[in-house]
């Protein structure tokens, strides 16, 4: 008997051994995925799953590929399923809080790591589409044919299971990025915690169960780095997002970038008795579009983008012009990089505008602003000898250009546009303001309230006021 026991001992550490090495080699391959979210799938002792093959290493599970793995697997696992949904769960978690497949005494879950070695049958998904994780409940509730009981695992104790009944209690845990008091570590073994306690006392009641571990959506941002440098100078910052609908406009200098341009939309409109717009979007942006920057420069100090067009609004040539300059200022004791002219150039004539009052950032960054134009709240002013500049209007949607500094294709975190007293704010200082106002009032009045010098005795003589006629 002692020689049976010590035989499945052995196995338990061999299948778990095989377990860690294979998410570790998922890990190596597939590296960071932002958009993808790691499924964990186990049964209780007794009751194995079907055994199912893993996907291929680096394979991101799609939608359709994970409907046919839970249903395989849920055709003869328990129809008990314990879903523990994370808000935002990355392999990143795992790699940076502490692995689930180390070893016990290192890892950070060790309840979660202990229900897997307990378990007969596991399944680890590493990557799965992130749309296709976030039907996952919807996906059980129609293979169970049941609706799902969302529970706090303190009322769970007040439940009791039928193993001939199935059930989908869904358990919801939190996920900080680090913005609080509790770091994103702190949270994820207090969900592990979680865990554990959900599974004594599923474990008490003696009905066998499966386990789902997954979330709604990656958590993009995992590791505790230290802020940039940068971030710590300056007002707000904001970063372009790397994964824009098409790439900036580059312009490279021997090799190496230092002009980066990108716009959600660059529209244009010219007076000819009334005002026509041409849209350049597509001619600037875009994976198979080669806009012409002929004519385009950059040094330390001085960085000048030219795009090149043709046919624009019946103008044979087009010219759109963005001249930087890069200044020290001595009141800010650091180095600032201005929009200082928007040229047009169109058969012979300039239009020109300025923008160096209202579009600046520090040397280091770029700028972005979510509207630049020359009209209706203008960031981009006409130059007062320049007649041209009436004819046109200029407007630039998501706007964000960079003319110093630049490594790559990737903006520097930008300096927003964005004014530090929004609406939202305003209307809170007004309404504050009326409130004291009114409060004010109020303890006004109360002071000046007077009371009767002398009061109607009804035992003595009656108070006569005299009336003079």
């Amino acid at each position: 008997m002692a020689e049976s026991k010590m035989a499945d001992s052995k196995v338990a550490r061999v299948r778990y051994t095989v377990y860690s090495c294979v998410l570790l080699y998922y890990l190596f391959l597939t590296g960071c995925h932002s958009d993808q979210v790691p499924l964990i799938m186990w049964s209780s002792g007794g009751v194995p799953m079907k055994p199912l093959e893993p996907p291929a290493v680096g394979h991101i599970v799609s939608s359709a590929q994970l409907v046919s793995y839970l249903n395989d697997a849920l055709s003869t696992a328990p129809q008990n399923v314990l879903l523990f949904l994370q808000d935002k769960l990355s392999l990143d978690d795992f790699t940076v809080y502490g692995g689930v497949f180390g070893n016990k005494q290192d890892s950070s879950y060790p309840n979660l790591e202990a229900a897997l070695q307990s378990s007969p049958s596991s399944l680890v998904l590493p990557t799965v589409s992130w749309p296709g994780i976030s039907a996952v409940p919807a996906l059980l509730q129609e293979q169970l044919g049941t609706s799902p009981l969302y529970l706090e695992p303190g009322t769970l104790a007040q439940l009791r299971l039928n193993a001939s009944v199935p059930a989908l209690l869904v358990i919801r845990l939190p996920y900080s990025s680090g913005v609080d008091l509790m770091s994103p570590k702190e949270v994820l073994s207090g969900n592990d915690e979680v865990i554990g306690q959900v599974l004594a006392l599923v474990k008490e009641q003696a009905v066998p169960y499966s386990a789902i571990y997954t979330a709604l959506r990656p958590s993009r941002i995992v590791g505790e780095a230290s802020t940039p440098e940068l971030q710590s100078v300056g007002r707000s910052l904001l970063q372009a997002s790397a994964d824009s609908v098409y790439p900036p406009v580059e312009f490279k200098s021997e090799g190496t970038s230092c002009i980066l341009l990108w716009a959600e939309n660059l529209t244009i409109s010219y007076y000819k008795g009334k005002w026509e717009r041409h849209d350049l979007t597509s001619q600037t942006f875009g994976e198979s579009v080669t806009i012409s920057l002929t004519g385009s420069s950059c040094n330390r100090t001085h960085s000048r983008l030219v795009l090149n067009y043709e046919n624009v609004l019946g103008f044979r040539s087009f010219r759109l012009v963005f001249a930087m300059n890069r200044r020290f200022y001595k009141v800010s004791a650091r180095e600032w990089f201005t929009l200082d002219q928007v040229e047009l150039e169109y058969d012979g004539q300039k239009a020109t505008f300025n923008g160096s009052r209202n579009i600046y950032a520090p040397a280091e960054y770029s700028y972005r602003c979510e509207s630049v134009t020359s009209f209706r709240y203008p960031l981009l002013t006409p130059r007062a000898s320049n007649d041209n500049a009436s004819q046109w209007r200029l407007s630039f949607d998501n706007f964000q250009i960079q003319g110093f500094g630049v490594t790559g294709r990737d903006f520097s975190y930008a300096s927003d546009c964005a004014g530090f007293f929004t609406p939202g704010i305003w209307m809170g200082l007004l309404t504050s303001l009326l409130m004291l106002l009114i409060l004010t009032y109020g303890l006004h009045m109360i002071t000046q309230l007077r009371t009767m010098d002398r009061f109607d005795d009804p035992k003595g003589p009656a108070i006569s006021v005299p009336q003079n006629e």
